[in-house]
């Protein structure tokens, strides 16, 4: 394993789980001391444990500023200094009625708190460390969705069109100080995002994955579905000096699902879904 973050210490937030868990590990064994950030206690603490005294956990709430500020200075106190922000939690909103004039947006604020507003906390609060420190990176989850017509989730593809943005706007005014930004779009990923949170029955969540699963192989020009290492191996040549002169890039990792038509493949796939949850949960 290369140690290109040898030295660097990283937050990563959404970090126990996913495609979060994976950047962990693909860091922390690039060299980083790496802090998960994440409400997943349980899942966070066991990770911590299991790669070692160089991952440490630290129970974080994105949505607030108070908490976004806290792990920062964890981060710091624990492990010396803050080199790279992976803001990286998200939730899908796929809760709602999957047709626009029939949802009640009851999900547009938790989706736009964790996806958007998230990003934006974490970025204000690491970008005040890296300015006092000489520079840093900044890294944001951002999705295909945010860019590329599709069927449903409008308060998902609206938060992750702000991201991009965001980023973009970021890598801007922070430039000066040494601090490069920069977004990573994911297409199709195989991760429990999909299977819309732990409080579905387990055979609901399955069976939803399974449905999602062979819908999206076919939105892809290459047949294969996207895993969380994918991502993660993104986010480390983005936070490593490799790409010292990238910044307000978003890097799309999709298997070429955004070069073709996928409207009506989405819509397949949020009606299958729709009718596994109204039978099954």
């Amino acid at each position: 394993m290369s140690q290109d973050l040898q030295g660097k210490v990283a937050i990563v937030t959404g970090g126990a789980s996913g495609i979060g868990a994976a950047t962990v590990e693909l860091f922390a064994a690039s060299g980083a001391c790496v802090v998960i950030a994440d409400l997943q206690e349980k899942r966070g603490e066991v990770l911590s444990e299991q790669l070692g005294a160089r991952v440490s956990y630290h129970k974080t709430d994105v949505t607030r500023s108070e908490s976004i500020q806290a792990v920062v200075d964890h981060a710091v106190a624990k492990f010396g200094g803050l080199h790279i922000m992976f803001n990286n939690a998200g939730v899908s909103g796929a809760e709602g009625a999957p047709k626009f004039v029939e949802n009640d947006l009851a999900n547009f604020d938790k989706v736009m708190a964790v996806d958007l507003l998230g990003p934006m906390l974490g970025s204000r609060a690491a970008a005040a460390v890296m300015i006092a420190n000489g520079g840093g990176v900044i890294l944001n989850t951002a999705s295909i969705a945010g860019t590329h017509s599709g069927y449903g989730l409008p308060e998902y593809r609206a938060a992750k069109a702000g991201v991009i943005a965001l980023s973009k706007s970021l890598a801007t005014e922070l430039g000066e100080f040494n601090i490069r930004v920069n977004s990573i779009s994911p297409g199709p990923i195989f991760t429990d995002i999909i299977g819309m949170g732990a409080e579905l029955k387990p055979e609901v969540k399955d069976a939803i994955l399974d449905a999602a699963m062979s819908s999206m192989i076919e939105m892809q020009v290459l047949k294969r579905v996207g895993q969380p290492r994918d991502i993660a191996e993104a986010a480390l040549f983005l936070a490593s000096d490799r790409a010292a002169q990238i910044t307000g890039l978003d890097l799309v990792v999709d298997g070429g699902a955004s070069l073709g038509d996928r409207i009506n493949r989405q819509q397949e796939m949020t009606e299958k879904i729709g009718g596994i949850l109204a039978g099954g949960n």
